[in-house]
């Protein structure tokens, strides 16, 4: 997606400006045939209807009719690892982009690069989605909304998240831990299987299914195209409108 700079904005007004003048000063010098009537015509439109346009500009913003607010929410993506969170999520977020809000994808994999020390006892997830939290209700002061997708297996700290952003959508992406065996590439269920790992949701720590989700979306019943349809739906539905 391509955004509207400042430059470029006043260079497109200042080239439309150039063509509009041009076109005055030569109709007139058509009619009259005097080239400095055609000039001082020239000059004295562009004088006057960029003072009109700036007039207008100030009327049209204290008009509050026709303009549309979109506060920001959060989609909130958490399931079991392989459960097809980030797939999806990846999705909706462009799909989501199309609609020109301000938006930003904040994934696990992404954060834990930048912290790779963050550790996954209980403590150390729940202070991280403290973190997380922080981050999201920051962003939404700005106005920004944002798409992320974490494991988040315990139901405190989605409660946490809940209460600290506003309008937080929780899409609990379902799939059985024996899909998401299947799923794993990395072989990271195997590793937490023969104990190389620990901490690891669904196979040697809980994942605490939520129980107020306002999305839920069966992977196993259900494909990427057909969730990415119903997030955005909702979306748009709730939030966009």
């Amino acid at each position: 997606m391509y955004k509207e700079t400042n430059k470029r904005s006043i260079v497109k007004g200042i080239s439309w400006r150039v063509v509009a003048t041009t076109t005055t000063i030569a109709i007139v010098y058509f009619f009259f045939d005097r080239l400095d009537l055609a000039i001082a015509a020239g000059m004295i439109e562009t004088v006057l209807k960029i003072a009109l346009y700036w007039f207008h500009e100030r009327v049209w913003q204290k008009i509050k009719w026709g303009k549309k607010r979109i506060d920001p929410f959060n989609l909130w993506f958490t399931g079991l690892p392989l459960s097809g969170k980030t797939t999806i999520a990846d999705r909706v977020y462009e799909e989501l982009q199309e609609l020109q809000i301000p938006l930003e994808r904040i994934d696990s994999k992404d954060i834990r690069e930048l912290i790779p020390d963050i550790g996954y006892t209980r403590e150390e997830r729940n202070r991280h989605m403290h973190r997380i939290g922080n981050l999201i209700k920051t962003l939404q002061n700005n106005s920004v909304s944002t798409v992320a997708s974490f494991v988040s297996p315990y139901r405190e700290s989605r409660k946490a998240i809940r209460e600290m952003v506003k309008n937080n959508i929780v899409v609990y992406v379902k799939a059985d831990v024996e899909t998401c065996k299947e799923r794993d590439y990395k072989g990271a269920y195997a590793k937490a299987l023969s104990g190389e790992y620990q901490n690891f949701s669904g196979v040697n720590d809980v994942y605490e299914e939520p129980q107020h989700a306002e999305i839920v979306i069966d992977t196993d019943n259900t494909s990427v195209e057909e969730a990415v349809r119903i997030i955005v739906k909702y979306i748009k539905k709730n939030h966009v409108k």
